[in-house]
């Protein structure tokens, strides 16, 4: 197996790390925290097959460069955060629990109160960087449902593994698995 998988999405080109995630498991590392020119080429393609959103919902925390800049291509004044924890400022807040590939282990995810009312029928997008197992995105649909949002859409960057197979997420580009 190569160290690297080179990427190639919306014309921009990557060399991304193989590391192994478990005994039998490896994943290439694609990380866009920081990487302006991958986002700013990515956002507006992904922009483009997004149907009408009131808003656009990402987790903490390697989505939130892509959520705002497809916010701003799309003229939206504002983004919601699923946090990793209750935050003291947080008023009535949502919870659901996620293990996901990346982390494997239980994690938290929260919507601040005040954001659940905002999105209380609306029609909301949820987008992150990279579909995986889809349990993050699961997580926040629950969320979402919970405080009364209408999910229209499901999108990333990447679709990785069989979640390339799915049919109800929008994707750019496909980012294999490397059994070990």
């Amino acid at each position: 197996m190569s160290d690297c998988y080179e990427l190639n999405v919306a014309g921009v080109t990557r060399q991304l790390p193989i590391i192994p995630i478990s005994p039998e498991l490896a994943i290439a590392s694609f990380v866009i925290l920081g990487d302006c020119e991958l986002v700013t080429a990515a956002a507006p393609l992904l922009a483009q097959k997004l149907p009408k959103v009131d808003y656009l919902v990402t987790a903490e925390a390697k989505g939130i460069p892509l959520v705002h800049e497809v916010s701003r291509l799309l003229g939206l004044p504002y983004y919601i955060v699923a946090r990793k924890s209750v935050k003291p400022y947080m008023a009535e807040p949502l919870v659901d629990e996620v293990v996901s590939i990346t982390t494997q282990k239980a994690q938290t995810l929260c919507l601040d109160g005040k954001d659940a009312l905002a999105v209380k029928g609306r029609r909301v997008a949820i987008v992150d960087d990279v579909i995986s197992t889809g349990e993050s995105l699961s997580a926040i649909e629950r969320l979402l449902e919970k405080a009364g949002a209408e999910i229209v859409a499901k999108a990333a960057i990447l679709a990785e593994g069989e979640a390339a197979g799915r049919g109800d997420i929008i994707f750019l580009e496909e980012l294999p698995l490397f059994p070990l």
